[in-house]
C-alpha cells in the first residue's frame, strides 16, 4: 500500500443521461449516436462525441449484452397526475390486469407538461419497458414512431396521440356531456353554463362539443358567456363559477367539466341560499355523502385502465392489425343535485 494515499467515495460513472443533458440534446439522440444508428445529423452527432469525450462516458457492454434478446417484465406508465383519483383508478386497473403474467408497472407523472411527459417515456424506452400506457399531454408524439417500428406497443388512454397511429382507449365524451346537459334540461332549466378545463385538452374540447349539441337539440342557442374554460384546478373554477353566481341572469344550473371543477363548482356554492343544480362529469367517493348528493356523469377508470393493458399484452403477444380505438360507454348516475328543478 502506497503511504499517503487517501481512498475516498468513488464517483458516480456519467450516464447517458449526463450526456444528453450536456449536449442539449434527448436521451433518444444519445442512444442513436452510442449505437451507431445513421439518423444523426452531423452537427448533432458531433456535439454527441464532444460530450461524451468531455464526460468520459463508457458504454456498459456487459449491461447491454445481457439486455440482448432480453424480454423485459416493465411496464411504463405516464399519467398526467397520479395523486388525482381519475388516474390513480386506471393505475390499478392496469396494475390488475397485468399482475398474473408478473409484469412490474412503472408509473410517473407528466404534470400537464410535453417536454416532461416526452422526456419520462424516452427513459422508459432507454429501459427497455415491454410496453407503454401513455395518458397524452404533448402535441407530438411522432417520436415515439421508431419506438414502435421497434416493436414496442403503445397505448394510450383518455386522449389520442399527436400525429402518431396507435392504439387508444376513450371515454365517451361527447355523449356523456350531451346527456348530462339534457338531462338538467329535462328539469325545466334553459340558462345552463359549463366550468370546463383547459379548452386545448381533448377531453374538454368534446365535452364542450356535446354540451353545445345538447343545447342545440333542444333548440336553445348556444350562450358563449356561459362558457368558462381554463380551470385547470379547483381554485380557477371556484372563481369562474362565482363570476358566473354574480352576473345579472346567472345559470340556473351547471355542468362541471371533471372532478376538480366539481370541487370548485360546490365551494362556490357554500354559503348559497339556492345554488344552481349541478352536474358534474366524474364520479368521486363524496358524491352520494353531500348534502344534496351530487348528480355525475359516471364511468369506470378501473376499466379503462384494465382495457389499456389488455390491449398492450395482446400487441406483447404478437397481435398484429391497424391502431384500435376502443371507446368506454359514460352514464348520467342522479342522486339529487342535478334533479333540482328552475
Amino acid at each position: 500500500m502506497t503511504s499517503g494515499t487517501t481512498v475516498g467515495p468513488r464517483e458516480p460513472r456519467p450516464t447517458m443521461m449526463d450526456v444528453a443533458r450536456v449536449a442539449n440534446v434527448s436521451l433518444k439522440t444519445v442512444s442513436r449516436v452510442v449505437n451507431r444508428e445513421p439518423s444523426v445529423s452531423a452537427p448533432t452527432l458531433l456535439g454527441v462525441q464532444k460530450a461524451i469525450e468531455e464526460l468520459g462516458y463508457r458504454r456498459n457492454e456487459h449491461a447491454r449484452a445481457l439486455r440482448q434478446d432480453h424480454v423485459s417484465r416493465m411496464l411504463g406508465l405516464v399519467t398526467k397526475d397520479v395523486s388525482n383519483p381519475f388516474y390513480s383508478a386506471i393505475a390499478r386497473g392496469v396494475e390488475e390486469e397485468v399482475r398474473e403474467r408478473g409484469l412490474l408497472v412503472v408509473a410517473g407523472s407528466s404534470d400537464e407538461d410535453g417536454e416532461r411527459e416526452r422526456a419520462l417515456l424516452e427513459i422508459l424506452c432507454e429501459r427497455r419497458v415491454a410496453g407503454l400506457l401513455v395518458v397524452p399531454t404533448g402535441t407530438d408524439h411522432s417520436y415515439l414512431a421508431p419506438e414502435m417500428a421497434l416493436g414496442t406497443p403503445i397505448v394510450f388512454i383518455d386522449r389520442p396521440p399527436a400525429n402518431l397511429g396507435a392504439d387508444t382507449i376513450l371515454l365517451d365524451n361527447v355523449e356523456g356531456a350531451r346527456s348530462a346537459v339534457a338531462h338538467l334540461l329535462s328539469h325545466n332549466h334553459r340558462r345552463v353554463a359549463m366550468v370546463a378545463d383547459l379548452p386545448q385538452l381533448f377531453t374538454t374540447a368534446e365535452r364542450i362539443r356535446g354540451y353545445k349539441e345538447a343545447l342545440r337539440s333542444f333548440g336553445l342557442e348556444v350562450d358563449e358567456r356561459l362558457v368558462r374554460s381554463g380551470n385547470h384546478d379547483t381554485q380557477s373554477a371556484e372563481s369562474a363559477t362565482r363570476q358566473l353566481l354574480s352576473e345579472p341572469d346567472p345559470p340556473t344550473a351547471i355542468l362541471a367539466g371533471n372532478n376538480r371543477i366539481t370541487f370548485g363548482v360546490l365551494r362556490a356554492f357554500a354559503g348559497t341560499a339556492r345554488p344552481p343544480a349541478l352536474v358534474g362529469f366524474d364520479d368521486f367517493e363524496l358524491a352520494p355523502l353531500l348534502s344534496p348528493p351530487v348528480s355525475v356523469v359516471a364511468y369506470d377508470p378501473v376499466e379503462l385502465g384494465r382495457q389499456a393493458a389488455r390491449l398492450v399484452c395482446e400487441r406483447m403477444d404478437g397481435a398484429l392489425g391497424p391502431p384500435r380505438e376502443i371507446v368506454v360507454p359514460t352514464r348520467v348516475v342522479a342522486r339529487g343535485s342535478g334533479e333540482i328543478g328552475k
